[in-house]
């Protein structure tokens, strides 16, 4: 691996300052010394990304302009959105006429006004441009048109935006978190990582880096293929991950389009004309950069929309891309090359060996190979020593902005590396090779197992997996999260060695996928991530030794080799959602509606590119509005006086548990009636006695006071309220903001019973349980939310073998008929498990629906 430890800048952490003793959780922020912000140190609670803004008046009072009326801009927000076509817009508009209201004037006239107005509004933003593209080739100039916004004038109309000016950072920053011994470094904005530090630390002292994060792909465009789009996505490092990655302003727009080269039969495939079209993309690229690159050198003072004037120094941080793409940005040769990754020199047959320690490329170390390249007398020459690198015979772009070297900014893409890489062509085809192997009854046993794995939300359910072809990664994602509650009773060691110890290798994958997925990454998870891409690769090691004379594949591929990185991007860069192709690749669909719903199939970069920056203009007069609509709310209501003033004796309640929330009342029913309705279920025999026995020892426990000093004796007559619903706020283990899970607890949920499992706080070490009923009810001034759950506490012993080797969490159920009541608020989080076809009554716990349930039953592992 290229740096199998931890980067430096952790070793130099938590310089000894004199401070006051911190408190567990404390968040301690050290500024970049060009900032000349001294280190702060806020209480977890009080802890906050953004700087702190007065209220103040929209800055535009009448954001509909240049539509004459609100009314005006609003019907054409629809026919926009909805993509109306004229002789559509024109009837729709026939029809406001007609019903509008005399106190709000409409004026809008035809289509064709409707247009003229977008195109008018549109001007607030820096519009698309066309340059013609020149390339030789075969003693002939090609020339192709390459759409663009000049990148700088783009940044610039986000850096006045008064809305995003609180959320912009230009200080790189080291944030740290107090475990009670010490305080430990987290890392996940891209100015929380060294690259954004480092870069900072070469400008002048008053500069600040202003980073760019660049994508480009082709996409789709018709069914069949034959019309393509090569668009350019960009966004701005220094804004939040919720603003960057979003839809909204400050979210990623489309700054670019590139030309795509036809293939010519007679040309295909040889070295030339491959040099060719990658020329052809740089000097696309060329213009793009071009308002940047000059930039680069001497920074751009600039007032920006906090009234603030700042030295702004434009960088490439990020470049975000497929292993495609990242080949032609860097310009090696890809697959067949001496050494196929664009990052690292690792010979092409050592791909699957992630625990050598490779040298890095560099962008000086390139150039000059090109140079010497091109000073050899022959041709012949000048290839043999750019084939000793897999150097292609072409100027990069990137080579001519400062402070950027295109291998460092190339990022580790884990959409594709691992969901639709090494997953899906390669584990997830030998995994069904190895089920096939076993027969049809193996195979309908697998799928029959995904299909009895419980629903769990965001997590796709289903109901026939093998054989399928799935064209979505996150399908594939969510496959491989459920593959070893699936297989792990088909593959058994005793039937299948060789699908036992994929299995093995899957288990360490997900692993290993899961830590690659973290929100937020500390120094301890750092160092878990490693030691679990160091588990999976000796494990596939084995594997592969032993399975290649049976299956003859071969390992050596860049997706294989690309987890030899990950971290030393994650260190360098953030968390892996600032590089992840996934929100520039939905960006494709939208794309393709414009090109079917308003295009006419012809020029269609121009009419997209258009239609695209009117979006853009809708969605930020848009936003202008609601921000107006919401002043003035604000303007009319009274203000605090004034509702003390009139209502002296008004008392507020303390606001309730924010914990857990019961809803989809049932309605009220009397103990009775409701031993009486499940008469056939053991776990509600002697309900209403069982109630009382919890409640008299439950309020002693919390301190509560019995009624009246009296022992609770509920009445058969007596009446609670069921609930079907639970909502279950919990703070993550991973990024420590709020999450919630929605728990049912429902007879009838879409046709089928539905009874979610939750885990449990107690004293000691959680446990797990599956819902039963749900209520509340009152004794005396005391309101209760109660549960009634199957409890899965029963000790299992030593793990055994099977459950270790995978990484299973084995729990087993109390007979139905010993249900215990509980207190809602002690549910830590709903959970998911799944059965085990081999034993009747033991269950997995799917640590694998997200990286907080990866964390809390690995510290039950380990405990």
């Amino acid at each position: 691996m290229a740096s199998p430890g931890l980067q430096s800048h952790f070793d130099d952490a938590n310089p000894e300052v004199q401070e006051p003793l911190p408190q567990l959780d404390d968040i301690k922020v050290d500024y970049h010394p060009n900032s000349q912000i001294p280190s702060t140190i806020h209480h977890f609670a009080d802890f906050s990304r953004t700087r702190p803004t007065e209220a103040s008046v929209p800055r535009n009072h009448a954001p509909w302009e240049p539509f004459r009326t609100r009314l005006d801009f609003e019907v054409a927000e629809i026919a926009l959105e909805a993509a109306l076509t004229a002789e559509q817009t024109n009837r729709l508009l026939s029809l406001v006429h007609r019903s509008a209201r005399r106190d709000e004037t409409f004026t809008l006239r035809n289509h064709d006004e409707v247009r003229e107005l977008w195109s008018s509004a549109s001007q607030r933003f820096t519009p698309f441009q066309v340059d013609i593209v020149s390339v030789p080739y075969q003693n002939k100039v090609h020339e192709f048109d390459m759409h663009y916004r000049p990148l700088w004038d783009w940044a610039l109309d986000m850096l006045r935006d008064r809305r995003l000016a609180p959320h912009f950072v230009f200080d790189a920053q080291r944030l740290y978190k107090f475990n009670g011994t010490r305080f430990v470094r987290f890392i996940d904005e891209p100015w929380t990582a060294d690259a954004f530090w480092d870069a900072q630390s070469r400008l002048p002292p008053e500069a600040k880096p202003l980073a760019f994060i660049l994508y480009a792909d082709k996409a789709k465009l018709s069914s069949l293929g034959a019309q393509k789009a090569y668009p350019i996505v960009c966004r701005i490092a220094n804004l939040p991950v919720e603003i960057r990655n979003g839809t909204g302003i400050g979210g990623g727009r489309i700054v670019g389009w590139l030309p795509i080269v036809s293939e010519d039969s007679e040309h295909a495939g040889k070295s030339s004309f491959v040099n060719f079209k990658n020329a052809v993309w740089h000097e696309s690229f060329l213009k793009l950069l071009e308002s940047v690159i000059q930039i680069s050198r001497t920074g751009y003072w600039f007032e920006c929309g906090d009234a603030i004037r700042r030295l702004l120094w434009p960088l490439i941080l990020i470049l975000s891309a497929d292993y495609e793409e990242q080949c032609i940005m860097a310009l090696i040769r890809g697959l067949k090359g001496k050494f196929p990754c664009p990052i690292c020199l690792v010979p092409r047959d050592e791909q699957s060996v992630l625990s050598h320690e490779l040298r890095l490329r560099t962008s000086a170390e390139s150039e000059e190979t090109l140079r010497l390249a091109r000073a050899k007398k022959s041709k012949k020459e000048r290839e043999k020593l750019l084939k000793t690198y897999s150097l292609r015979d072409v100027e990069n772009v990137f080579w001519r902005m400062l402070l950027a070297d295109i291998h460092r900014a190339l990022s580790f893409d884990r959409m594709h590396v691992y969901h639709g890489g090494l997953w899906r062509h390669h584990l997830w085809r030998e995994l069904q090779f190895w089920i096939l192997e076993l027969g049809r009854e193996a195979v309908a046993q697998m799928d029959a197992n995904y299909d009895a794995l419980p629903r769990w939300s965001n997590l796709t359910h289903f109901s026939k997996v093998v054989g399928v072809d799935f064209n979505d990664s996150s399908h594939h994602e969510d496959i491989s999260k459920m593959a070893i509650f699936a297989a792990q009773r088909i593959l058994r060691r005793s039937q299948s060695k060789l699908g036992y110890l994929l299995l093995r290798c899957i288990r360490h994958y997900i692993d290993l996928d899961i830590y690659a997925g973290f929100e937020v990454h500390t120094e301890d998870s750092i160092v878990a991530g490693r030691q679990a891409l160091r588990d999976f690769s000796a494990l596939m090691d084995e594997y592969i030794l032993k399975s290649q004379p049976v299956t003859g594949k071969d390992w050596n591929f860049p997706k294989k080799h690309a987890s030899s990185h990950l971290f030393d991007d994650i260190l360098a860069k953030g968390a892996t959602r600032n590089y992840n192709t996934k929100p520039n690749e939905k960006m494709h669909g939208p794309v393709r509606d414009i090109y079917h719903n308003r295009t006419n199939f012809k020029d269609v970069a121009t009419q997209i590119l258009r239609y695209d920056h009117w979006l853009l203009t809708l969605t930020s007069m848009r936003s202008e509005l609601d921000e107006l609509d919401e002043y003035n709310r604000n303007a009319n209501l009274p203000t605090t006086e004034d509702a003390d003033a009139e209502n002296p004796a008004i008392s507020v309640a303390p606001a309730p548990c924010t914990h857990v929330k019961l809803g989809s009342a049932q309605g009220d029913v009397s103990f009775a009636s409701l031993e009486q309705s499940h008469a056939d279920d053991r776990a509600f025999v002697g309900f209403r006695i069982k109630l009382n026995g919890f409640l008299n020892t439950f309020f002693p426990t919390n301190d509560i006071p019995l009624p009246d000093g009296n022992r609770i004796h509920l009445q058969a007559d007596n009446k609670i309220t069921g609930y079907k619903y639970l909502q279950v706020n919990y703070e993550s283990m991973v990024d420590w903001r709020q999450c919630k899970d929605l728990l049912r607890c429902n007879p009838e949920f879409f046709g089928s019973p539905r009874y979610d499992c939750v885990m449990v706080q107690t004293d000691n070490q959680p446990f797990f349980a599956r819902l039963i009923f749900m209520f509340g009810c009152s004794i005396g001034e005391t309101n209760l939310s109660l549960a009634l759950i199957h409890l899965y506490d029963v000790g299992i012993g030593v793990r055994n073998k099977h459950d270790a080797d995978l990484g299973l969490w084995r729990v087993r159920a109390k007979p139905r008929s010993s249900p215990e009541f509980i207190s809602v608020r002690s549910i830590i989080r709903g959970a998911a498990l799944a059965s085990d076809p081999g034993r009747q009554g033991d269950y997995f716990v799917i640590d694998t629906v997200d990286a907080d349930m990866f964390l809390r039953v690995k510290s039950l592992q380990v405990a």
